[in-house]
């Protein structure tokens, strides 16, 4: 098994004339946290929605674990997913929003669903709806579904929207967590500080290329 659990190559995404990623060329290696910073339009989000198999490259190719997105697998395997604003059903608690939604692919029992919450910072046991839920609650309830499964590779797109400064220790103790247990993670961000603690490596976009790596 290769050391990378994604390998990009040559990606370019353009939507008419307008060239969101251009010639990305980059590798991802398992078991650390990677950081992808860059401002608004630099395509960080558009490369990790191209990973998940939500919007086809123009050019180049992905592969996850060894398989190419698109041809091998149209949505990766085993991948936990926060892109944009978490969607929940407003009139439920979060408890019973990551019970439907667990029961898409049933695998994991409502203690597992508990745990998650709770290591999120939030109550399993609350009754308030998500639709009374703030910005930061509604962030870590998005978390919370994409670790609940136990996937191996998560892939957050600013995972630290609405939090507090305590809100964002937590959720930063707990990402450091999950790569103690071997998974592989992969940070989005508008701001250096956020990755700068946490990640291994980290790659700094603008204008949809790459302009360095650390």
């Amino acid at each position: 098994m290769s050391d990378n659990i994604i390998e990009i190559k040559n990606l370019t995404k353009k939507f008419k004339e307008e060239t969101v990623v251009s010639d990305v060329t980059v590798s991802f290696e398992r078991g650390k946290i990677h950081g992808v910073v860059g401002r608004n339009g630099s395509g960080k989000t558009m490369i990790f929605k191209m990973i998940c198999g939500f919007i086809p490259p123009t050019e180049g190719e992905i592969y996850v674990n060894g398989k190419k997105i698109g041809k091998d697998t149209d949505i990766p395997d085993d991948v936990g997913i926060i892109i944009e604003t978490p969607g929940f059903l407003p009139n439920y608690d979060g408890f019973h929003n990551l019970k439907f939604l667990s029961a898409i692919n049933g695998k994991i029992s409502d203690e597992q669903i508990r745990e998650a919450i709770v290591k999120v910072g939030l109550d399993p046991d609350s009754k308030k709806h998500v639709g009374k839920y703030s910005m930061g609650m509604r962030q870590r309830l998005g978390i919370a579904q994409a670790i609940m499964e136990g996937p191996h590779l998560l892939i957050l797109d600013e995972p630290f929207n609405g939090l507090d400064i305590s809100g964002v220790e937590e959720i930063r103790k707990l990402l450091l967590s999950l790569k103690d247990e071997g998974k592989t993670i992969l940070v989005a961000s508008h701001y250096k500080e956020d990755v700068d603690f946490l990640c291994d490596t980290v790659i700094r976009m603008d204008k949809g290329k790459i302009i360095e790596r650390t």
